[in-house]
């Protein structure tokens, strides 16, 4: 998986003491976007899933972000990652809305195996700096409840 780098101990990215997994490429140029390095496909580093697994374990922290740039761009590897975080409390950012990704099996079932999501697109016009986790209103925050609410 190409990814930019692995954070320890973020409280921005979620409840909770955190390690951040930043994936590369991101198709949505969201006018503001605090992490416009993310952009490039070609961005970063090519990591083995057993490096990233390895690299959490070492961090220690239970509570895994996984952010970026755009994650569903790696879908595949996004899947794998989180089936290896089983037992982790994983949040997960993409600029897509919910609604955008539930056609997709293979999105469904990595919206299946998440904790919490942060979908949308971040809207300049829309940022609030009173806001936890995310950047901009349109933004919504789905708990693991909410999330199988729209899987029916």
């Amino acid at each position: 998986m190409r990814l930019l780098h692995i954070l320890a101990d973020s409280v921005v990215d979620g409840p909770g003491l955190r390690t951040v997994i930043f994936f590369a490429g991101c198709p949505h140029h969201c006018a503001g976007c605090h992490n416009p390095d993310s952009w490039a496909v070609e961005g970063g580093e090519d990591y083995s899933l057993q490096h990233v697994v390895e690299q959490i374990r070492q961090i220690g922290s239970h509570r895994v972000t996984i952010s970026g740039g755009e994650p569903f761009l790696q879908q595949e590897a996004l899947y794998e990652l989180i089936n290896a975080l089983t037992g982790y409390d994983i949040y997960l950012f993409t600029g897509y809305r919910l609604e955008q990704l539930l056609d997709d099996a293979l999105a469904r079932r990595i919206l299946s195996r998440v904790d919490g999501l942060i979908d949308g697109r971040y809207i300049k016009t829309l940022h609030d700096y009173s806001l936890s986790i995310r950047g901009s209103t349109n933004q919504r925050i789905l708990n693991k409840k909410q999330l199988q609410s729209f899987f029916g």
